[in-house]
């Protein structure tokens, strides 16, 4: 990563706090350093927590998100932060996911975006959701969806 993109970063590297909700996060992007290849990037965050919004209890999940970069590449600590903004937010499960893959989408403009809500159960059900949007390429294969 060279310097002038280091300094264009206003959090990696620096004191930043988690938002105080999810549409005040800023996720921040970095030239991709390879556009002529495909690839695929998977962000795995096990820890992922919000609240019911009728209830008010805690809700976790697994979210992962694998994408295949255009001219992007996502800077994972606005990514941890984008998420921890969630801790004090009543969404539902589908809604959070979605919401997570549209702020991504937005981000990126990736070739292809997966993102998967590995959601914890709560009264004896529990609720997977994913979303995708555009196109493998041929020469990636898509990486196997494990929660370990």
């Amino acid at each position: 990563m060279s310097e002038r993109v280091k300094r264009e970063l206003s959090q990696l590297g620096r004191s930043a706090s988690i938002p105080e909700n999810p549409d005040k996060a800023v996720l921040e992007t970095f030239e991709n350093p390879h556009p002529d290849v495909h690839y695929v990037v998977r962000l795995k965050a096990p820890e992922f927590t919000c609240l019911c919004p009728i209830t008010g209890q805690p809700d976790f999940a697994t979210i992962i998100v694998d994408y295949v970069p255009g001219k992007w590449i996502l800077e994972s600590k606005s990514f941890k932060l984008f998420l921890g903004s969630f801790r004090n937010t009543g969404i539902f499960h589908e809604d959070g996911t979605v919401y997570i893959h549209k702020r991504l989408k937005e981000a990126l403009d990736p070739v292809y975006l997966r993102v998967i809500g590995f959601w914890n159960v709560r009264g004896g059900i529990s609720i997977d959701v994913a979303v995708e949007s555009g196109r493998l390429p041929e020469n990636c294969r898509p990486l196997p969806i494990r929660q370990d």
